[in-house]
């Protein structure tokens, strides 16, 4: 475990203890109904959540290989053992293992890690906009009727803004991305000179990114997969939420509905630690379940943990049987990608 690692885990569990120290009396929790709620859901809204959460990553292997393909040719399916290995790492080692995927499809297609770790970066970036753009389009056809809609109305609102800024960006950047990483540096820098030039470094690598999309056919291609992929994963928490059917604020959950559940969630796994980081996500989807649907807490928490083993835990088997084909040790690809990111990084910054 690196010192980093160990920051971490040591904030992570500080922070737990101290949440469940606050709360334990402040809130009342029937075990037996959440047990109870884990027990009856619907069997197959969950396998359709996963179906749908699966194709994503079939999409992720397609969407890469487009941005490779300027370069080389290759197959989406030669690349997705390395999405299912590298989703896994991260579900069980945390966000530091977040250059996994990246450093096993470099060694696989025996391209440089620094070029495939540009392409992880726009990967992010059209994730973040495609996102922004489901977001803001499902929460614009928000019923009036709905409890809390002026928070709909409104998170659909920033999320729009943020899909413009996304867009004048990623414009700025493939015209003049030297100037703006310079621009970052410059201005950053004053306050962090590490911090700007993180961030000079990772606009550059963005830069490059949108660079290898070569004509405006894969620039459509990859928005276009980018919507779907994250349509799929709208529909994957709805299917979860559907399939807690003696719960009707769960039951009844529209799409739109599930926008505000799935920002929440995400944000809760951009700080992701190994293992812990799991309860804390159950946590943060459980507490916006019952503030914007006003489900039960124990409904809210056992949805919470089903839709962590949809749209999170339910890669790793495939991504441990993976592992075995391709005679990948898990542990091991982690801790090497990390340091071959770091060095990546470093020599970015050199």
């Amino acid at each position: 475990m690196t010192k980093r690692n160990a920051i971490l885990w040591s904030v992570g569990v500080v922070a737990l203890v101290v949440l469940v120290f606050l709360f334990r009396s402040k809130v009342h929790f029937d075990w037996a109904m959440f047990w109870q709620q884990l027990r009856y859901v619907s069997a197959g809204h969950i396998v359709a959540g996963i179906v749908l959460i699966y194709v994503t990553y079939w999409v992720r292997a397609v969407r890469w290989a487009v941005f490779v393909s300027p370069t080389k040719k290759v197959s989406a399916t030669s690349l997705l053992g390395s999405q299912f290995i590298g989703f896994t790492a991260v579900a069980l080692f945390g966000r530091l293992a977040d250059f996994t995927r990246p450093y096993l499809i470099a060694r696989r297609i025996n391209l440089t890690l620094s070029s495939q770790v540009a392409v992880w970066t726009i990967e992010r970036m059209f994730d973040l906009g495609a996102a922004a753009v489901i977001f803001s389009g499902a929460l614009a056809f928000t019923p009036r009727g709905l409890p809390n809609h002026h928070v709909f109305v409104k998170a659909g609102e920033l999320s729009m803004g943020l899909t413009l800024a996304i867009a004048v960006f990623a414009g700025a950047v493939r015209v003049a991305g030297g100037a703006v990483a310079g621009f970052a540096r410059g201005t950053v820098g004053l306050v962090s000179k590490s911090a700007g030039e993180s961030i000079a470094t990772k606009i550059l690598g963005f830069r490059d990114g949108l660079n290898a999309l070569s004509s405006a056919k894969d620039f459509i291609v990859v928005t276009l997969l980018s919507l779907a992929m994250w349509g799929m994963i709208g529909f994957a928490y709805v299917q979860t939420a559907h399939a807690f059917v003696n719960t009707p604020e769960l039951a009844g959950v529209t799409f739109s509905q599930t926008m505000l559940l799935m920002a929440a969630s995400i944000g809760g796994s951009l700080l992701q630690l190994p293992i812990i980081g799991w309860f804390t996500q159950i946590a943060i989807t459980a507490a916006a379940m019952r503030t914007f649907y006003g489900a039960p807490i124990e409904a809210a928490t056992a949805c919470g943990a089903m839709l962590l083993v949809v749209t999170f835990l339910c890669i790793i088997p495939a991504g441990l049987i993976y592992s075995r084909v391709e005679h990948v040790s898990l542990k091991k690809v982690a801790q090497e990608s990390e340091a071959a990111g770091a060095a990546v990084v470093a020599e970015d910054l050199g």
